[in-house]
């Protein structure tokens, strides 16, 4: 995974209004902390945070104004429950080669056959991996799977360097059938058995 420089401000004011006058003018507060050292609030540039935020794990180059850098992961991500803008940013601190737990999102693509419905249960994966390489994410194929298909963590492909940590017994997905679908094929076998007995009545009527 690319690293995606952003620039950063150290900030000494706090509380809503200064948020609330920061965001105004497309800043984002955030704090950044993690290995040890002292929490520090900061403030990230709105637009280009937000693009960044698009790619998941993003490993994020803050860039401050005295040359120094750190390198971060998004750790927890607020945003306006009606806007759904930006509003705080929790950063963790990350160093080239140590390995960091994270979430990936299983992404399926294709279509099971007709008449068939995919019940997918698992969304994300839970790894470990080189803080520089985490994987965007990983790719499940359904295209014509059938009922009774079933898809499990230990049967995934993990991409390399990454360890497992989701149990390797849970589901991820499978096909089913609709409850609809099959009240609709057990009413068709009832009305089919009952047009059976109906012409079996009529023939021994006839026979009498």
């Amino acid at each position: 995974m690319a690293e995606i420089r952003i620039s950063a401000e150290d900030r000494t004011e706090f509380g809503k209004g200064f948020a609330r006058r920061a965001r105004a003018v497309g800043k984002i507060p955030g704090v950044v902390y993690g290995h040890g050292e002292s929490v520090r609030h900061v403030l990230l540039p709105g637009h280009d945070l937000m693009i960044a935020l698009r790619t998941p794990n993003v490993l994020l180059n803050l860039e401050f104004g005295d040359g120094k850098s750190q390198l971060a992961l998004p750790k927890d991500v607020q945003k306006d429950p009606v806007k759904r803008t930006l509003e705080h940013v929790d950063l963790l601190l990350v160093r080239r080669g140590e390995k960091v737990t994270v979430d990936i999102p299983i992404t399926v693509t294709g279509e099971v056959v007709t008449g068939a419905v995919l019940d997918h249960s698992l969304n994300n994966l839970t790894v470990t991996a080189e803080a520089t390489h985490i994987p965007t994410g990983i790719e499940v194929d359904v295209d014509r799977k059938e009922e009774g298909f079933q898809l499990f963590v230990r049967d995934l492909p993990l991409p390399a360097g990454s360890e497992l940590v989701t149990d390797g017994d849970q589901l991820v997905l499978q096909v089913v059938v609709t409850r609809a679908e099959v009240s609709e094929e057990a009413a068709e076998g009832e009305g089919a058995a009952e047009g059976e007995a109906g012409e079996a009545a009529s023939e021994e009527a006839a026979a009498e």
